[in-house]
């Protein structure tokens, strides 16, 4: 499996976390939202089947490959990034736009 690359910031959390430093500054109301959060972010509760063609089958399965996950979990991720406002349409934005 491939390591994940990690930038300076994550290198110096984990290290923290691996050698005992790391102190989490959570309170417990805090942490039980994140867990709740979490736990409702990744629950698949439900199956859809789309058709999509070859050609964005094989570059999503290239792109979940480079990111070390399975292509179900990155379409699954993109779609919640969508729904919940985290990723915006940039052509929705072109189309209201004149040409010259």
């Amino acid at each position: 499996m491939a390591k994940t690359k990690l930038d300076p910031e994550e290198q110096e959390l984990l290290e923290a976390y691996e050698s005992g430093e790391f102190e989490s500054d959570l309170d417990a109301d805090r942490r039980e939202y994140l867990t709740k959060a979490a736990e409702e972010t990744f629950k698949k509760d439900r199956r859809i089947n789309i058709r999509i063609s070859s050609r964005d089958l094989e570059a999503l399965q290239r792109r979940a490959l480079e990111e070390g996950l399975p292509y179900q979990s990155l379409v699954s991720s993109v779609l919640h990034k969508y729904v919940s406002g985290g990723l915006k349409d940039i052509s929705a934005n072109k189309s209201g736009q004149r040409t010259r």
